[in-house]
């Protein structure tokens, strides 16, 4: 299959912050101590309960495999998961992204687009009423 390769952030001047905690000090803290800084959203999936495959995808993580797969699309980025390459599942193919700092607490899915951009062509002969005083070459 494929593979396509994010485009890097610029790097950046200061260092990354979260509600002002440090990257370090994010990875430190347990998850109990990291739902009040999450959003609603991911504050309320984190409640409800990890399934048994986001548990397997964040051991993963932690037992610092080289190469992560996933079709996870829905789980949420961990501050622990920053740095490391993973490749996510669109629907066709892998999509290799390397999680930045800016992404802790979003979903794996937003940085694997599953539609392609589109790309409009120019008008045929007979599109439009116009298009009949178009020179053929």
């Amino acid at each position: 299959m494929a593979k396509k390769t994010q485009k890097r952030l610029p790097r950046r001047r200061e260092e990354f912050t979260y509600h002002g905690f440090r990257l370090d000090d994010l990875k430190k803290m347990g998850i109990t101590e990291l739902v009040p800084l999450m959003p609603a959203r991911a504050r309320r999936k984190i409640n409800r309960g990890m399934t048994r495959g986001e548990e397997n995808l964040l051991s993963k993580f932690r037992a610092g495999d080289t190469r992560i797969r996933t079709h996870l699309r829905d789980m949420i980025i961990m501050p622990e998961m920053v740095g490391r390459e993973v490749e996510i599942y669109n629907g066709k193919e892998y999509i290799k992204v390397e999680i930045q700092p800016e992404a802790v607490f979003h979903y794996l899915g937003e940085f694997a687009p599953t539609r392609r951009r589109v790309t409009h062509g120019s008008a045929g002969i007979g599109a439009t009423r116009s298009s009949k005083y178009v020179p053929l070459k």
